[in-house]
């Protein structure tokens, strides 16, 4: 009796469109945040109580309860979530986590090196986004929209501003934790394992895929002012898993960004610097055309660092 040829299993996920994927992916998010966000309010209510429930979601920060609370709240709501739904993707509906969550530590060591560079000399030029950013105006016949996005914006801000009322060194350590490290592992899966995967598949264009994911990681945050610098660190996130293969250069990058203002934002409110971290006039233009010469280069060499070619060679 003739046998068949043996074929090689396909991909589990392969059965299942990117388009359909990328739905999927979508409702499953959607659905675990609203599901952690009710979960982490009852355990706000049971522990602290209702009426710190309700200082808690107006940032009623006179209430000595609302820091900790807030923190349950985005931790639960927030961070757990955000890490659980691609893990859950992976394993479960695609069955290849190999290919969407990217945990190989296998890569060069000196890429982390080449990133915290890239990441340092950015600086002046996330300064100029952010500025050409906040200078960005809807139509006039969409004010109230902008309007309402300022004021979405404000309560951020002072929903931060009541979770980083950092007084002691320990307290900077456990925002530099969860601000830094888990938010970095939990977007990062997410973003640029699953998401990013998702639409290379879906466009065949790992270029198009970066700039697509990039952009709505940084709509998904709901922050229309600082809506472009954080388009361009999902474009360099993108680029470091995309020419390393690994998860952990964007994690890496991600945490240096996040850390670093956790950091500054304690030396500052304890009088140890004195750089505002809000304030965003602190370079000149010469700096701004340096730190896009040398983000060039540092890519350049990282890149080809990645594939295994001598830094300085095409």
């Amino acid at each position: 009796m003739i046998k068949a040829p043996s074929q090689s299993p396909q991909p589990q996920g392969s059965q299942i469109t990117p388009f359909l994927q990328f739905i999927i992916l979508i409702a499953l998010t959607v659905g675990l945040l609203i599901v952690c966000s009710l979960i982490a309010a009852g355990i706000i209510g049971l522990i602290f109580g209702s009426q710190t429930l309700t200082d808690t979601f107006t940032f009623n920060v006179q209430n000595p309860h609302v820091g900790a609370a807030l923190w349950t709240l985005q931790i639960i709501s927030t961070t757990l979530p955000l890490y659980l739904v691609p893990v859950i993707f992976a394993r479960f509906i695609v069955k290849e986590p190999v290919d969407y969550l990217k945990v190989t530590p296998k890569f060069p060591p000196v890429l982390l090196l080449l990133i915290l560079s890239i990441m340092i000399c950015s600086s002046p030029v996330m300064e100029v986004l952010v500025n050409v950013n906040q200078k960005l105006a809807l139509p006039a016949p969409l004010k109230s929209l902008e309007d309402a996005l300022r004021a979405m914006e404000a309560q951020a801000q002072k929903a931060t501003e009541a979770m980083l009322q950092m007084k002691t060194v320990s307290d900077m350590l456990f925002a530099v934790l969860v601000v830094g490290l888990l938010t970095a592992v939990a977007e990062e899966f997410l973003f640029r394992g699953c998401l990013q995967t998702i639409m290379i598949r879906w466009t065949g264009n790992p270029h198009a895929a970066i700039w697509i994911t990039a952009i709505l990681f940084s709509a998904f945050h709901m922050e229309f002012f600082t809506f472009l610098p954080r388009v361009a660190l999902g474009v360099f996130f993108g680029y470091f898993v995309m020419w390393s293969g690994s998860i952990w250069t964007s994690v890496w990058a991600h945490f240096l960004n996040n850390a670093t203002q956790v950091v500054i934002l304690y030396l500052y409110s304890q009088k140890r610097i004195t750089l505002d971290p809000n304030d965003q006039h602190v370079f000149n233009y010469q700096s701004y055309a340096l730190s896009v010469i040398i983000i060039l280069i540092l890519l350049f060499m990282y890149r080809n660092t990645a594939k295994g070619k001598s830094p300085l060679l095409s």
